[in-house]
């Protein structure tokens, strides 16, 4: 009879790697898996198997979950050209496509949103793919992952695609103590081998090099570059060198600029083509485009242009000629003809699209990118150059970190593309040779957990379960097995130990006679036993479980919950509260219950939304400036208020201040809720286009949030009036905001 895994294998056009088909096996015999392997090797195959076993099943459903929006909607694309669009789901917050198919793809948070919901799409999930779930080191959104892998039904398989992290062993060795049967299958093995280059201003030079001096994938560290960066300059080195030697003294530096046209036409010359070129500034990337148009750099022939000039009119048809003035439609058609693009979050949705599009295509063979697009999304590239081996991390100016190098280089090569792949550092005076080395030598990088306990989480875990059992399930997150193992797998043994009781004293309420003392006292040993295991738990709790009680004694102090004994319940405010997720979720439902938005008619709840979802640019630190009237400057003075309130409270016990809400986008916002035209409103606003629509969207979703939450405790009899008001005007504000260009971008 043949296997699954064998029917899956004859589909393919490629045999299985071992790493493939160990992973593979694994989930047929019914485990979860965590596979770590290099960017490009493969590991979506495993995937893919998990979705084929899913269909297969009967009534059996798959969830496949992705970091960011953009890899949703290209996952999406694909399972829906592979299974037919019936069979297909897309849920990402602002999109809701099929969500009740039998595969549901969709963003981490959409997923952990479901299960504090106890949905019903739970009830018949077979597995779940957590892609790049290495972001779970993230430190604003890493802690959802970890929410996902704790309350998942236990029936639930998990396929954990990670890039290669030198602490895999203990990230699975977690993910097996909190799950069980979880098995992890490691590759370091890239099957196409990346070479490294350096970009001097006279030559492409190779990093490493073998014995005969030719080109090599790693090993002995090329003789030249080291004389160039010892201050030898180039090739035997000018009089004044040679005398400055003679002297005892090392020549100064004076190796030309590299340009990014200069960038460009080496990459042509080399037959490098197509490549990204990493530039960390948005405004980088821009000019990059500009200096290459500037100086002539074409890189495409007639029937190429002819191609691109179709696929970018089909986005901008729409579009009045005054959205194309703003948007810098004529520069960017100008640099696409020639096969050059940015790729920024600044960017229009849609024109990030084409973008990655046309360089899947090979029409586009150029793109200068910010370190996002190293996040997954498919755009193969023969080579990945990086301008600068430091950044701008907002304070100061930092170096890349081996696992930032590594996420970088890895876009260069793609299995089944290319043979090859190569990554260039464009050399300066300020290079480091050594760390260099260091850098395209290491192949991984750890992951550090970010998870903390939130009001939010509280709350939602206190609905559905006792303090004590809440308690112990932080004690199993990943933060709390990084700081102590061994109190994970006490509180696991904890866990199985009180279910055992549980069932000790079921025994005994239906045994009598001498059965009946037998089953009490098991179960009063055992119970001994439980009470040993909590104090010693509780004697090595670190910091997870703290937090968790300093939340918790905030959230009775403001009424949220409400003691009852040993226990907590959730009151009906803390109700509202389960329903509100995000950095301010606190401050939100403070300003719910105090009536602090009871003032705003639509376009002023629209703009209220946006401050408390805006984060401001270092660049941002002036006076905001309101919208007109004297009703939301009110508004927003007692949300300060509110927020200042809480901020001393979270001081008071012992929890993380948060930052202060920033009005910096509000007065746009209010102006796009209230209809002005979007250049209009693009001139007023001094961002970009793509900021704009990401902004706006955070914004639908936090009104989508409060139109939820209100009904929910205008349902219950909670203020039923005041509430219901504001329901129906959260929603009229996300009608007035989710229009033109902001639709399109939220549809595609």
């Amino acid at each position: 009879m043949t296997t699954a895994l064998e029917a899956f294998e004859a589909r393919l056009d490629y045999p299985l790697d071992s790493f493939q088909k160990t992973a593979c096996e694994r989930l047929e015999e019914g485990r979860s898996v965590l596979v770590a392997a290099p960017t490009g090797s493969g590991k979506t195959t495993v995937a893919e198997f998990a979705v084929y076993l899913a269909r297969r099943e009967r009534d059996a459903r798959i969830f496949y979950t992705a970091p960011i929006k953009a890899l949703s909607n290209q996952k999406f694309r694909e399972l829906c050209a592979a299974y037919g669009e019936d069979e297909v789901g897309l849920l990402t917050g602002d999109v809701n496509i099929r969500g009740d198919a039998p595969i549901v793809v969709m963003t981490t948070e959409v997923l952990r949103n479901m299960i504090y919901a106890e949905s019903s799409a739970l009830d018949d999930l077979a597995f779940v793919v957590l892609d790049e779930v290495h972001y779970l080191g993230d430190r604003f959104r890493g802690a959802v992952w970890e929410e996902i892998i704790l309350h998942l039904p236990d029936t639930v398989r998990l396929v954990a695609l990670s890039a290669t992290v030198s602490n895999t062993e203990e990230f699975g060795d977690w993910m097996h103590a909190v799950r069980g049967d979880t098995d992890v299958i490691m590759s370091e093995h890239r099957p196409v081998p990346l070479y490294q280059h350096v970009l001097t201003s006279r030559e492409m030079m190779p990093l490493y090099v073998g014995r005969d001096g030719e080109l090599a994938a790693g090993g002995r560290l090329n003789p030249e570059l080291r004389r160039i960066a010892s201050g030898g300059g180039f090739g035997r080195g000018s009089d004044r060198d040679r005398r400055q030697r003679s002297r005892g003294r090392a020549p100064q530096r004076r190796t030309k600029r590299v340009s990014r046209a200069d960038i460009a036409r080496a990459l042509d010359e080399t037959r490098l083509l197509p490549a990204i070129v990493f530039i960390f500034s948005r405004n980088g990337c821009d000019q990059a485009v500009r200096q290459c148009l500037y100086e002539g750099v074409s890189l495409t022939n007639r029937e190429e242009r002819q191609q691109i000039r179709a696929a970018a009119h089909a986005v901008i048809a729409g579009m009045s000629d005054a959205e194309q003035r703003v948007l810098g439609v004529r520069e960017w058609m100008a640099g696409l003809e020639r096969g050059i693009a940015a790729h920024h979050a600044g960017l229009l949705p849609a024109f990030k699209a084409v973008v990655e599009q046309l360089f899947q295509r090979r029409l586009v063979k150029l793109v200068f990118a910010t370190e996002t697009l190293a996040l997954g999304i498919n755009m193969p590239a023969r080579a990945v150059v990086i301008e600068r081996l430091d950044k701008y991390n907002g304070e100061e100016r930092v170096p890349l970190t081996s696992g930032e190098y590594t996420q970088l280089t890895g876009r260069a090569g793609r299995r089944g593309i290319d043979v090859e792949g190569h990554a260039v550092v464009v050399w300066n005076d300020d290079v480091d040779l050594e760390a260099l080395a260091h850098l395209a030598g290491a192949r991984s990088f750890p992951v550090r957990s970010s998870f903390r306990p939130t009001a939010n989480m509280a709350v939602n875990l206190l609905q559905r379960m006792s303090f004590d059992r809440a308690r112990e399930t932080l004690e199993l997150s990943f933060a709390q097995f990084q700081a102590d193992r061994d109190v994970v797998d006490q509180a696991r043994e904890l866990r199985a130990e009180q279910e055992s009781l549980a069932g000790y004293d079921a025994a005994a309420r239906r045994a009598s006679g001498a059965d009946k003392k037998r089953w009490e006292d098991r179960a009063r040993k055992l119970r001994r036993r439980v009470e040993r295991g909590r104090r010693q738990i509780a004697s090595r709790t670190g910091t997870i479980a703290r937090t968790f009680d300093h939340v918790v004694e905030v959230l009775v102090d403001l009424d949220y919950l409400r003691r009852d004994g040993r226990d907590l319940e959730v009151t009906e405010w803390g109700e509202i509260l389960r329903r509100i997720y995000g950095e301010r979720d606190l401050l939100v439902a403070e300003c719910l219950r105090s009536d602090v938005f009871g003032g705003l008619d639509a376009e002023g709840l629209a703009a209220m939304c946006c401050a408390l979802s805006y984060e401001p640019r270092r660049d941002d630190d002036g006076d905001p400036r309101l919208p007109g009237g004297r009703i939301f400057a009110a508004a927003y003075d007692r949300m300060l208020d509110t927020w200042i309130r809480l901020d001393d409270l979270a001081e008071a016990h012992r929890l993380p201040r948060g930052e202060m809400p920033h009005a910096g986008l509000a007065a746009t916002m209010h102006a796009w809720a209230s209809g002005v035209p979007f250049e209009k409103v693009l001139e007023s606003a001094g961002i970009g286009a793509g900021d704009f629509v990401r902004w706006t969207k955070q914004t639908i979703d936090l009104l989508d949030q409060i139109a939820q939450a209100c009904e929910s405790g205008a349902g219950a009899g909670l203020d039923e009036d005041r509430l219901g008001a504001l329901a129906k005007r959260a929603r009229e504000a996300k009608r007035s905001v989710r229009r033109g260009i902001v639709e399109d971008a939220s549809s595609s």
